[in-house]
């Protein structure tokens, strides 16, 4: 069967790949066209666009960008039309994604949403568009339930597919020091630093996040950077400070590191399984912020936060984030810290409340069952 398949983020792109991988695995005929990553079209997709080119973040920044958000949509459908899927299948990044549905289904495409958009954080509005246009929604939070039970949407967790990605990342870690080594890291204590992976997030926290260096000597402060931003970026905001910069190992910097420093996203969840403690951090242009904290609906940013439903890490957002803030709070997260026994507490009941790995399998596998039935009904 021939699937369409579009995410247009970096955290999209890894889990697209990994579902790629398992509907290639259940579905021996698979033909996946994409818009996406490096990691999805390694998986096995035909790329067709690259989430560099339609990320787009912050109010004003998408303002800025609207005839070329027109463009890519305008591409994208006449790709669709030109692929003819059997399905599309539609990660996260709702704002491209909830058009792109409304064109599926009033082309007669069976349409999947795999990673709901954050409508219980926001806009939740979108929710009618999800019931007229989309035939399956996969969430990938257990909190989640609740919220489209409440609008009459019937949808299953089957597990989050982070999981499944780390537990094979660590299986496949060895030991500290030669990890280290590979990564030319020094035998010392490590604080990651993950200030996100857009340029305009990056120039907003990271000079934050650098604040505190000074304050922690006996320890080294490990970046980790992303490949689709430039070394010359990190090297002009961190200036003259001992930092490292790593690109494309989050995971490996993450099993060496007795804390993180972390912008909101993804990347909290990734901490927190990989049982590193953590102060989150975000910082907005103005105007961003203050669209933000009028039409967000959740008491929290990190991923961490929102499934405990209740703070377990500290959370410094704009006007909170501070340098004596930020100081006080690693300290507290620190071997020895106040906060830290209670952090990797918390910890394993995320861990328990995401469940087993083995998510993306059982996602892929509902889907090609689904469609392999339609497929039967309609030769019939």
């Amino acid at each position: 069967m021939k699937y369409f398949i579009i995410a247009g983020e970096q955290s999209g792109d890894l889990h697209g790949s990994n579902l790629i991988k398992e509907l290639i695995q259940a579905d021996s005929g698979a033909e996946i066209s994409c818009w996406g990553g490096d990691l999805m079209k390694a998986a096995g997709a035909t790329l067709l666009k690259h989430y560099h080119e339609t990320a787009f973040m912050g109010f004003l920044i998408i303002l800025t960008k609207l005839r070329t958000i027109a463009g890519n949509l305008a591409l994208c459908k006449k790709q669709i039309l030109e692929f003819n899927p059997h399905v599309l299948i539609l990660i996260d990044y709702p704002g491209f994604n909830l058009r792109i549905a409304e064109f599926g289904k009033n082309n007669g495409y069976k349409v999947y949403y795999f990673i709901s958009p954050k409508l219980w954080a926001w806009n939740e509005g979108r929710i009618e568009k999800i019931k007229k246009y989309v035939d399956k929604m996969y969430i990938i939070f257990p909190f989640e339930v609740e919220f489209y039970k409440k609008h009459d949407i019937p949808v299953e967790y089957y597990g989050n597919p982070l999981v499944d990605e780390i537990s094979e990342k660590m299986s496949l870690l060895h030991e500290r020091s030669e990890i280290a080594g590979s990564l030319g890291i020094e035998e010392k204590p490590v604080i990651a630093l993950l200030p996100g992976s857009r340029r305009h997030e990056v120039k907003q926290i990271l000079p934050g996040m650098l604040a505190v260096v000074n304050h922690f000597p006996e320890y080294q402060f490990v970046l980790a950077g992303v490949y689709n931003l430039s070394d010359e970026l990190y090297l002009r905001i961190i200036g003259s400070k001992n930092i490292k910069i790593i690109k494309g190992k989050t995971y490996e910097i993450l099993s060496l590191s007795a804390a993180a420093i972390v912008a909101s996203g993804t990347a909290t969840l990734e901490a927190a399984l990989f049982n590193v403690p953590q102060v989150v951090c975000f910082k907005g242009d103005f105007f961003s912020m203050l669209i933000a904290w009028i039409v967000i609906k959740v008491k929290y940013i990190s991923l961490v936060n929102l499934i405990l439903n209740r703070e377990a890490v500290r959370e410094l957002v704009q006007y909170s984030f501070t340098e004596k803030n930020l100081r006080s709070e690693l300290e507290a997260i620190l071997p020895g810290g106040l906060k830290r026994s209670n952090i990797l507490s918390d910890y394993k009941k995320i861990k328990e409340k995401l469940g087993p790995a083995g998510a993306s399998e059982r996602i892929a596998r509902d889907m090609v069952g689904i469609l392999g039935k339609r497929t039967e009904m309609n030769e019939e």
